[in-house]
Order: structure tokens, then sequence, then C-alpha cells
């Protein structure tokens, strides 16, 4: 079943299957934002990331000395949500433990994902629960795909992104699928960066991020562009598959990131992982803004 809000300005559709975005429009243009999912280049849309973001090494991570088998940014995308339509303009999905969830992940709690539409943006805020009787440690985060070009204007390599605040983030390398901490670099993000195909040619690129930042899809072909940003997220990853020619782009807000080259596997000892006690909540909340 398709689940709809809409304002005066967007539509956006979602499914349970992932609590996931399928479609963003606006409405006076007809313009489609998202990526629709063709598997050829890739078959997602909007996955939410969880409990994990990117690959743990080998697939595994130890907790209290059992192995725990999951595969890349975790099960959430897989599973079947509960909607509700709270407002023409607003929506929630959630989704709790429950048997399949515990084989993988050895923790009682309640997520949250709620989108809601106000004037050309839409919010989407997650909700995580600590609902069991021991520390809960996880990670969360966004995976939206945009098309480019945005309205069929131009080629990809007309587009950039553009960066705010206008200042340099530091650059977490990939070695394979896993972050090399150890080799941070200085990414030149206080001006524009071209999109290239080569851009992409050692996969996502992966920025630390504190307080305040956005992420705008920009061409000089069009006036229309496209904006993820949010307040306060640790990480951002920007990515389209190489060497695929892939017509979009991902700009993902985390809460968490991939094995480090140098993980030992200890699920406490994670580079970017959250922890909630026990009855805790934790909240974070990202922005897509269309023009």
């Amino acid at each position: 079943m398709a689940w709809v809000i809409e304002n005066d300005v967007l539509r956006a559709s979602f499914k349970e299957l992932g609590g996931e975005l399928q479609s963003l429009v606006a409405k006076e243009t007809g313009i489609e934002y998202l990526w629709q999912g063709n598997p050829e280049f890739w078959g997602r849309r909007s996955p939410v990331l969880f409990p994990f973001v990117g690959r743990l090494k080998d697939d595994q991570y130890v907790y209290r000395g059992q192995t725990y088998h999951v595969g890349q940014h975790g099960f959430a995308r897989d599973q079947v949500f509960t909607a509700k339509q709270e407002s023409q303009t607003r929506l929630s999905f959630v989704l709790k433990s429950n048997e399949e969830t515990r084989k993988l992940y050895p923790f009682e709690f309640e997520l949250v994902l709620t989108y809601e539409l106000k004037d050309s943006r839409l919010k989407c805020g997650y909700e995580v629960r600590n609902s069991g009787e021991t520390e809960m440690f996880f990670s969360i985060g966004g995976h939206p795909a945009f098309n480019v070009p945005i309205d069929g204007k131009g080629d990809f390599d007309d587009y950039f992104l553009q960066f705010s605040p206008r200042k340099s983030r530091l650059s977490l390398p990939l070695a394979g699928a896993y972050v090399d901490n150890d080799n941070k670099t200085l990414g030149q993000t206080n001006t524009d960066i071209l999109l290239t195909r080569e851009l992409f040619k050692n996969d996502a690129l992966i920025y630390e991020t504190v307080g305040p930042n956005s992420y705008s899809i920009k061409s000089e072909e069009t006036p229309h562009s496209v904006t993820v940003s949010y307040d306060d997220m640790p990480f951002v990853g920007i990515w389209s598959p190489y060497p695929k020619e892939a017509p979009f782009v991902c700009i993902e807000p985390w809460c968490g990131i991939a094995d480090t080259v140098q993980a030992t596997g200890q699920l406490t000892d994670k580079l970017g992982i959250n922890q909630l006690g026990i009855g805790e909540l934790f909240t974070q909340v990202y922005q897509i803004e269309i023009a």
C-alpha cells in the first residue's frame, strides 16, 4: 500500500516496507526529485539505515561474547513497519524488535520514523527508544537518492555540490568497504565541487560534520535544486555508483558509520556508535528541501 502526504507545494509517497520514502514531487512543475529505483543502477530509493550504517567487518560484530551476523546498513530497510496517518501532511512508521530482529541484534527497541511536509521541505525524523533491560548500542542514518539531472535539463557533469557552511571538513577515506580512520584528510568543502563520475571512483565521499550543515545539488542549466540539511549529525556520505553512469546522487546524513579498517569487531568499541540507557529516547531530524 502506498501512503501519501501532501501540501500545496509537495506530494510525498511512502511504503511500509522499510518505512521508505518512494517519491517526492513538486506539484506545480510535476518534477520528481527522488530517484525511482531502477535496479540496473541501484534498486532502492531512500532506505533507512538501522541499526548499522555501512558495512561491518566480515558482516559481523561481537556483543557480550556472542557473534552476530548482519549485512550492510542493517535490517530495518527490509522490515515491514506499521504506518499511522497523523494528518494530511504528517505520517509515521513504527518498527518494534521482534523474533526476527533478535536473531541479528539482541536489543529490545522501538524505532519511529516521522515524515512531515512544511512548505517546500520534507522533515525526516528518527526516534529510537530502548525498551529493554540493558544498555543499547546502535547507529541510524538516511540514504535518499536524488535524480541528476533534476528535471532532465543538462547532463550529470553540469551539476555541482554546494556546501554550507563554506568551510573545510575532515574527509574519511574508504579502504574497500571500511573507513580508514588513520588517514583522514582535510576535504576542500569550502568551495563547490563539480559532479563527475570519477568523484566516486573510491566509493562514497564521507565527511565528519559538526553543528548545522546543508548540502545542495545545483546546476546553472536549471533553477531547480535539492538540499539536504540537519542541525547536528556527526557524518554525511555522498555517493553515486562508479563506474556505472547512474543518473542520481545520494546525500546521506548519518549518526554512525561503517567499521574502520582497524575495528576490533566489539560492538561497544565501534566508531560512531550511539548508546542508550534503559528507557531512554534518541531523536534526530534531517530535512529535504526542493527548489
